[in-house]
């Protein structure tokens, strides 16, 4: 519980004053962080490393205000040297100062500890269920930015306006915590995130996938890398396969592997097995399958693995979360330089994590599933929270406050969604012109 792990810190000499952003942060953390990438402050300075750390955190959770106003309005400044002016630049420099190797290095190690609190109260018949999938970043534009990360090219030689990232992240699907991520240029593809993230993939799990990250080599590779690791995925339409047994609803399928992906992977086999789920009838009355490494079908049942892979639409509404609520609709993300964006981007992913541990915490109270919390009331009321909690709150109401912050949370739970009105389709390109129709003169 956070009052367990508040005593620890209150303990400690001095500490920074990093209540305010997260007590599921231990000050340790924060120093080993640092000391891990040599970046620990010997200098007495009025922003040292450790309070920088949280600035970085603060820049996701406060989008809307300015650099120095978080500062300011956070306190993170040390008051005993209070003579010195904290400026714009000096926040830039001691920033430059950090990096962004302590914020890789906690988030990291906050997700693997945060994971680990409640996940044995979200399984899906023993297994972690996890999904993984891409996503695009908009980048402040320079030209250092535009250089390192690149930019989607359109037709007739056009560029985007801004500089992207390209980014895949795996997923708790019940608690929406990001297990961990990759990101890096833009032309760098979600499959080769993907493959880089498979070491993350826990054991006694099943991952959800897009029918984007269909591939023979990637499942296959998830499937024999540790023990018991299963995937989910849709079939792409063209996918073509021979029934083993069973029937077109359920049955265990072989498919043929490429010339291409053995090539490039020689331990592949040539063929492959899977179960396929025929789940409803898609778009044109064609048959619509899931494709799984379970094959167990008294335990795992159809209508058990459709319902798992709607849960994979949580990871849409993350991204929706990280990218709109969090920063506040703001059009691309602060930093101009390379090290900063990708230090921005380790910190926003840690602040959203300490949003939804907060969440997760707060359902397990109230005997609730997290979905049933919105998002919203959880980030403004953490907000308002945290600028609250100053350095001369009293040791002893720290825990009053976090329980009603959580009281807070369940306070108005999100009213339960009802049922699709309309089908998923494709919408119509909105025309920039409205169409001009000529009438011929009689």
């Amino acid at each position: 519980m956070l009052s367990d792990a508040l005593s620890l810190a209150i303990d400690l000499p001095s500490p920074p004053d990093w209540r305010r952003l997260g007590v599921h942060l231990p000050y340790e953390w924060v120093d080993a962080a640092l000391a891990a990438n040599d970046k620990a402050s010997i200098r007495s300075r009025r922003l040292p490393a450790q309070q920088v750390v949280w600035l970085v955190i603060s820049l996701a959770l406060y989008r809307h205000m300015s650099v120095k106003d978080i500062v300011d309005s956070l306190d993170l400044a040390l008051p005993e040297l209070a003579d010195r002016c904290i400026t714009s630049s000096a926040t830039t420099q001691a920033r430059q100062r950090v990096g962004a190797e302590p914020l890789k290095w906690l988030f990291e190690k906050s997700a693997r500890q945060w994971i680990v609190h409640d996940q044995m109260h979200y399984l899906f018949k023993g297994l972690h269920l996890l999904a993984m999938d891409g996503t695009t970043l908009r980048l402040a534009d320079s030209a250092a930015n535009r250089e390192h990360f690149g930019a989607q090219n359109y037709p007739n030689d056009k560029v985007a306006s801004y500089p992207q990232t390209r980014a895949v992240t795996l997923m708790m699907a019940d608690t929406q915590l990001i297990r961990d991520a990759r990101f890096g240029r833009y032309n760098v593809s979600e499959m080769t995130h993907a493959h880089d993230l498979l070491a993350s993939v826990p054991n006694d799990s099943l991952t959800v996938f897009d029918r984007g990250f269909f591939s023979a080599q990637l499942l296959s590779n998830l499937a024999t890398g540790g023990n018991n690791r299963h995937f989910l995925i849709p079939a792409k339409t063209n996918t073509k396969w021979t029934i083993v047994e069973g029937t077109e609803e359920d049955a265990l399928v072989e498919m043929t592997i490429s010339a291409q992906a053995r090539k490039a992977d020689p331990d592949l086999p040539k063929t492959w097995r899977a179960r396929a789920v025929k789940v409803d009838d898609g778009v044109g009355g064609k048959p619509r399958h899931l494709l799984t490494s379970l094959t167990d079908r008294k335990t795992f049942k159809r209508a058990d693995l459709a319902a798992c892979y709607q849960r994979r639409w949580r990871i849409e509404t993350s991204y929706r979360e990280l990218k709109q609520s969090m920063l506040g609709s703001a059009l691309t993300l602060r930093s101009m330089s390379v090290e900063g964006t990708e230090q921005e981007i380790w910190g926003a992913m840690i602040a959203y994590n300490l949003i939804r541990i907060e969440m997760a915490k707060a359902a397990l109270e109230a005997k609730c599933q997290p979905t049933s919390i919105s998002f919203l009331l959880a980030l403004s009321t953490i907000q308002n929270e945290l600028m609250t909690i100053g350095r001369a709150t009293a040791p002893g109401t720290i825990p009053a406050r976090l329980k009603r912050l959580r009281d807070r949370l369940v306070l108005d739970l999100k009213a339960q969604r009802p049922g699709r009105k309309f089908d998923r389709v494709v919408k119509a390109v909105a025309q920039r012109y409205p169409e001009k129709r000529l009438t011929k003169k009689a």
